[in-house]
């Protein structure tokens, strides 16, 4: 019997940030016997029934580490699991690497952020593998990191309809309100774009979010694009579909080594994508990438994105289909855990 321990913050397959985590879930619940999921919080409500949901919440961070490896060390007597994989946050390898290692059981972390902090570098030395979309979306120099492309889960989107001809250029900016994340720039591009209307959904997951959503609100006052632009509240993971094929260009100005998995799933709803970080290289041609900050150069990149013939915005998406799907991330997990 294959069993495989996910470790992860919240299972919410809604959730505008971290639902992503319910669909690799349900991909290597169909590879395994049996999957164990250790979360704070969620529901197994709309997964396979071979998911067990165990939270370890708990009042304090001391406490949930305490917890965490109570529940773990409970699965181990109901049997060994064949890995863990730590899903986003380097703590919960930390946590489980003391347990698991004097038995031999496999302890991966997946995590694709710029930013690791201590714990990245501590699981670095107690993991047997850290797996992410691409070897420079991990903030941390190797051998054990590894690309195994990204886990989309391509069947929620369908290629939307091309926005007819002497409408608004309809652009989209999806992601948290923080600085990393350079809505700004998007902003600035639009004085470049007098027939562009910008959206911008994100969620204030922290102060600094909602302090970085009011500059840019009066960045767009600023600039007199009130009627032109939009910053909304973050939408739920279902009506990312929706939101896409309301959107005739995606422009991802993440600063540095970022693998947002928008722009993927942008691309697998057919939908033109311009993008700052060089991880999508191997994917966007050059005249799709802009420079990272650079308002003018994004400007002229989503005039081309706009006009990106059919047949090309399909073969994009069977890109994401071979390379980046959750059923292939999948077996890549699944892989490493054997390796």
């Amino acid at each position: 019997m294959t069993k495989l321990v996910f470790a992860t913050q919240r299972l919410d397959p809604d959730h505008p940030t971290l639902g992503a985590a319910a669909a690799m879930v349900r991909a290597l619940a169909a590879r395994m016997d049996e999957v164990v999921v250790l979360a704070l919080s969620g529901t197994a409500g709309s997964l396979p029934a071979n998911v067990r949901l165990r939270s370890f919440a708990a009042p304090t961070q001391l406490l949930r580490g305490a917890r965490f490896e109570s529940v773990l060390a409970a699965e181990l007597v109901r049997g060994r699991p064949d890995a863990l994989l730590a899903h986003m946050s380097p703590v919960y390898a930390v946590l489980a690497a003391p347990v698991l290692r004097p038995l031999r059981v496999p302890v991966l972390l997946w995590f694709t952020q710029q930013k690791g902090g201590v714990q990245l570098g501590r699981a670095a030395h107690v993991v047997d593998a850290i797996l992410s979309v691409d070897t420079r979306s991990v903030p941390l120099a190797s051998s054990k990191v590894r690309a195994i492309g990204h886990g989309i889960d391509t069947s929620m989107f369908t290629c939307a309809a091309v926005n007819a001809p002497g409408g608004p250029l309809r652009l989209l900016s999806l992601g948290r309100y923080a600085d990393v994340k350079g809505h700004d720039v998007v902003v600035r591009a639009l004085t470049s774009l007098p027939d562009a209307e910008l959206i911008v959904r994100g969620e204030e997951a922290t102060p600094n979010d909602a302090s970085v959503r009011a500059r840019l609100a009066d960045l767009v006052r600023e600039l007199g694009l009130s009627k032109r632009v939009r910053l909304l509240d973050a939408v739920s993971r279902s009506k990312v579909p929706d939101l896409l094929a309301e959107t005739d260009v995606l422009v991802n100005a993440t600063h540095g080594m970022s693998a947002d998995k928008v722009v993927l799933e942008a691309l697998a709803a057919c939908v033109p994508v311009v993008a700052a970080s060089p991880v999508f290289d191997t994917l966007l041609s050059a005249e799709l990438r802009f420079a990272d900050g650079d308002p003018d150069d994004l400007a002229a990149r989503v005039r081309t994105a706009a006009g990106l013939p059919a047949d090309e915005r399909r073969r994009l998406r069977s890109l994401v289909e071979a390379r980046h799907s959750v059923e292939h991330w999948a077996d890549e997990v699944v892989a490493a855990a054997r390796r």
